[in-house]
């Protein structure tokens, strides 16, 4: 059968095609698909890659070189795993190669137990604003769920690096613990244990966070206090 025909505009087809009508594209010489390939799966790679070295460019590093190399190995991709699979141990070994050059790899601490992790509620306002019947964040807001996105990337980054490529691919690409046990190469009950310990520190590290803004919150020092003593004696005098 010939392969599929990626035209130039994948972006608004690309579920119109599976991973084995891509794979067979780009081994048919469509630079099409390649492209299409890599906006399928730059998320999921980027991840992975940003659990492991820590920093944003050096992430965009390492899945550039690691599309190089799958570039030029895809011819030997035999569907014995998941394409998605595949791909990620391919910039997972990339990430790890380089991390070994500055770090020492974390040590596995093993634990035993598995405990839901709990979702966490988005706030709203009580003044949301309406367009065409759909609720339009804020810039209060906006700033609001940015510093708290920042807040969990970094303790995120804070976990051991083999915590944080679990939760990673676990908590945020969701994919099962068969998946991540194949892409790590781990068995699937460390997957567990060791997503289970990278919720609970993060749990930690965020309520720690959390516990020293609440000693901050309503403060009442410094110009509210001047401001409320002032208008009290202005009123006193004038009685």
């Amino acid at each position: 059968m010939p392969p599929h025909r990626i035209a130039s505009g994948i972006t608004a087809s690309q579920s119109a095609f599976s991973d084995a009508d891509i794979i067979q594209a780009i081994q048919a010489g469509q630079r099409n698909g390649f492209e299409l390939l890599m906006r399928r799966f730059n998320r999921v790679l980027y991840r992975a890659a940003r659990a492991i070295v820590k920093n944003d460019a050096e992430a965009e590093d390492v899945v550039q070189e690691s599309y190089l190399r799958i570039f030029q190995s895809l011819h030997s991709f035999r569907g014995e795993s998941s394409l998605s699979t595949w791909l990620t141990r391919i910039v997972i070994n990339e990430g790890l190669a380089r991390s070994r050059k500055s770090t020492r790899r974390a040590e596995i601490i093993d634990i035993s137990s598995e405990m839901q992790w709990d979702e966490v509620e988005r706030h709203q306002t009580d003044d949301e604003a309406i367009m065409d019947g759909k609720r339009v964040e804020q810039p209060e807001e906006a700033a609001e769920r940015a510093q708290i996105r920042r807040l969990i990337e970094a303790k995120i980054d804070d976990l051991p690096e083999v915590f944080r490529i679990v939760f990673m691919l676990r908590g945020l690409e969701e994919m099962s613990v068969e998946e991540t046990a194949a892409c790590l190469n781990i068995p699937e009950a460390t997957v567990r244990t060791r997503y289970f310990r990278a919720r609970s520190m993060l749990r930690e590290a965020l309520s720690r966070e959390i516990d020293h803004g609440l000693d901050a919150a309503f403060s009442f020092d410094g110009a509210r206090c001047d401001r409320i003593v002032a208008n009290v004696l202005v009123r006193l005098a004038v009685r």
